[in-house]
């Protein structure tokens, strides 16, 4: 399974404004600090601010926080919200059911198992469990920004 790069960018963006709970953060900081497109970023706060995770403040002066404590914020929850598509093979989406296998296919219930363990595992964490360590975090995006320099 691999997340769209918007719920990677989702999930950074919280890390990001946890890590800075005490100050207000623009799409402009957080896309310089990991090197993302501020177009896009402005889509993934849109809808971290539509689903009562982050608070938006526009005009001068103002910029993004988080709305909830992160001890709140359910990683799971994050991923579900923020994921268009969880369906990990085509016989899961119930509109397209074009598999010949179906009737007798028992790789649906081997990988809807596994996906319910993915999902059992997310939801015991919360933001709080990533920011334990908030001296490594204020360091993560000098460590971005020279890595997007470098040439290897």
């Amino acid at each position: 399974m691999q997340f769209t790069h918007f719920t990677d960018y989702s999930l950074r963006t919280l890390i990001y404004l946890g890590a800075q709970q005490n100050m207000l953060a623009t799409i402009s900081d957080v896309a310089e600090k990991y090197g993302i497109s501020q177009s896009h970023l402005t889509k993934v706060v849109h809808q971290l601010a539509n689903r009562g995770y982050i608070q938006t403040t526009r005009g001068k002066g103002g910029g993004m926080r988080l709305a909830r404590l992160p001890q709140l914020i359910n990683i799971g929850d994050v991923v579900r919200d923020m994921e268009e598509n969880i369906n990990l093979v085509e016989c899961f989406n119930a509109k397209k059911q074009g598999c010949p296998l179906i009737p007798t296919c028992i790789l649906k219930s081997v990988l809807a198992e596994a996906s319910r363990n993915f999902f059992a595992t997310l939801d015991r964490y919360t933001l709080a469990d990533l920011l334990t360590n908030q001296s490594s975090l204020k360091k993560i995006p000098e460590l971005q920004k020279s890595a997007h320099s470098s040439p290897y």
